[in-house]
């Protein structure tokens, strides 16, 4: 399917209406479509938000720059071709310019006098110029540069930049049994998933009982893990190394009452926060929750945390 891009030619307006004509031209003759032109040519503020409408739907975005700088907008002192172009930019649209020779402009000058040139701001048109000369830009003579600028452009950005353009109607396939599938389908799939979601619900209120075994295997595990505790957290001089299944075991008491981050706190306490609970979180002895109307989170001892301690607790009865 041929896409038809739709072009923002924008210019100032006077000045440059032959050659504003020529891009819409070549924007037609390439099988695209040319918008802006003639559609705007008072200079207010609600006509800007109508003209940044235009941009956001059109696919590529054209200046014309010749020798004046334009109509300006009374808050910001930028003149509104100048505000057109800052929002392509600003909304990443892709555009391109071509901007008059110095040759060319004093052409213009002798032919139609000196309403082509910026008398009142050529300080601003001078900074918008080199601005657009920093962007995709190339220099015209006369109408012919413009119309060649556009065959190359439109074609180059096309390929390098996926857009949405428009297509022909006779184009598009017809997809009605397609559409009718896909309809079928998800039918299907929402009732997979509604299907899912109340088998899941079963497995969650399953009452999960663990048996010694599997504790006996989860008590070598976690002696078998090591945990570096540095001096300021030990009190003491000398990193210190504990098992996981002694930190457990010895801080159970902190654990149940839950420890958070919050400010201000012992150094003890961020470690076991940030060092010990994530650990102990993997192998499912605790979770972390947010506290209700307040910022920080809490790690606390989850069911199988509870029944891992008592299951603690009658192995020590049973030894002594």
């Amino acid at each position: 399917m041929k896409k038809r891009l739709q072009v923002f030619v924008s210019s100032t307006y006077l000045d440059l209406k032959e050659e504003r004509q020529a891009a819409v031209s070549a924007v037609l003759k390439a099988g695209h479509i040319p918008a802006g032109m003639e559609l705007f040519t008072a200079a207010d503020k609600s006509q800007l938000d109508i003209i940044k409408r235009w941009i956001d739907e059109s696919d590529v975005y054209m200046l014309i720059l010749g020798g004046r700088y334009g109509s300006v907008e009374a808050e910001s002192g930028v003149s509104y071709t100048e505000l057109e172009y800052n929002y392509a930019l600003e909304i990443g649209k892709p555009l391109f310019a071509v901007v008059i020779n110095d040759d060319a402009l004093e052409s213009k000058v002798k032919e139609f006098g000196t309403f082509v040139l910026e008398t009142e701001r050529p300080a601003e048109l001078k900074m918008f110029k080199e601005k657009v000369l920093s962007n995709m830009s190339s220099f015209f003579d006369d109408v012919k540069d413009i119309r060649l600028c556009v065959m190359e452009s439109l074609p180059e950005i096309a390929s390098t930049r996926e857009l949405s353009g428009w297509v022909s109607g006779d184009e598009v396939p017809d997809t009605k049994g397609l559409v009718d599938e896909i309809s079928k389908l998800n039918s299907e799939i929402t009732a997979l998933v509604k299907e899912n979601a109340a088998l899941s619900k079963k497995v969650m209120q399953a009452p999960k009982i663990a048996n010694g075994e599997e504790f006996d295997e989860l008590t070598q595990l976690l002696k078998a893990i090591e945990i570096k505790i540095p001096p300021k957290v030990a009190d003491g001089k000398e990193d210190v190394k504990k098992s996981l299944y002694d930190l457990f075991n010895n801080l159970h008491e902190t654990l149940i009452t839950g420890v958070t981050n919050q400010v201000d706190q012992h150094d003890i306490t961020y470690f076991i926060y940030e060092n010990i609970c994530p650990k102990l979180q993997v192998h499912g002895l605790v979770k972390n929750e947010k506290v209700a109307s307040v910022r920080w989170r809490r790690f606390s001892v989850t069911k199988k945390g509870q029944d891992f301690l008592a299951y603690i607790e009658k192995k020590k009865l049973i030894s002594d």
